[in-house]
């Protein structure tokens, strides 16, 4: 059973967890109300009687491309329906990754909106697409960046007064090699990290001299790092900001979670 302790110090509201990782299944023990479980491609999906007993423990929500075949609402909807119908959505126009070509190709703008209105109560992921996700509404999703605390102030201070969530790769340690082993990478294909690092650089534990120090300060940018007295701080100046969801990927894996 994962205990209460470790989460409850940390402030997260929510926890993502990916299928390839671990067996999402777990989620259910983890001392959270909300899960939401990440896209790796159709065949990762987990299937039916899995999600229906999580949503039976938790609140769950899965993340949906809208150019995916089989999540497409102008198209091939297929997984859209095997989805139980107490399983959230987050609406996301997709990770290149895990999209073909001619999936990559498809307008988001006009399929976000229809799946909105298929699912109204769905948060939609605002990474490449932030004016058509806050177009369209509902819970902006947003991808923790070294920008996200400025561009809420900025938001509500413009009037926005919907729901925000912001998605954090998160690492409960104070060990700057386990931080760069679980988080280097991730910051390192940011555009700004990229362009700052020495050519062939390490990206994690082995990074020295000038990419250890520019990785040690984007991971900071980029994930919620630390104890979880100091986590609880960098989610507490995201609230103050304008976030009222912080949603935590466990980068190290869900055993890290556990006290």
């Amino acid at each position: 059973m994962l205990t209460e302790d470790v989460l409850a110090t940390a402030g997260i509201d929510a926890v993502a967890v990916k299928p390839t990782e671990c067996d999402v299944s777990r989620a259910a023990d983890l001392a959270v109300e909300t899960i939401t479980i990440d896209y790796e491609g159709r065949e990762e999906l987990p299937d039916t009687e899995t999600l229906t007993a999580l949503a039976e423990a938790k609140t769950v929500r899965v993340t949906t491309p809208v150019r995916a075949d089989g999540f497409d609402p102008l198209g091939d909807d297929e997984l859209w329906d095997r989805l139980p119908e107490a399983v959230g959505r987050v609406l996301v126009a997709g990770h290149p990754a895990y999209l073909t070509e001619a999936e990559r190709e498809r307008s988001v703008a006009p399929r976000l909106e229809a799946a909105r209105r298929r699912a109204p109560d769905a948060w939609v992921g605002t990474e490449s697409i932030e004016r058509v996700a806050l177009a369209v509404g509902g819970t902006q999703f947003e991808l923790l960046s070294r920008s996200t605390e400025r561009d809420l102030h900025a938001l509500r201070a413009a009037g926005f007064d919907g729901s925000v969530a912001v998605y954090a790769p998160t690492v409960l340690s104070e060990d700057e090699d386990a931080i760069l082993d679980a988080v280097g990478a991730y910051a390192a294909r940011r555009q700004p990290v990229r362009e700052a690092l020495p050519d062939d650089a390490d990206t994690d534990a082995n990074a020295e001299g000038r990419a250890r120090e520019v990785l040690s300060a984007a991971v900071r940018d980029y994930a919620l790092v630390g104890d979880g007295t100091s986590v609880r701080s960098q989610v507490e100046t995201l609230r103050e900001a304008g976030a009222d969801t912080v949603v935590g990927y466990p980068a190290r894996g869900i055993e890290p979670f556990v006290e």
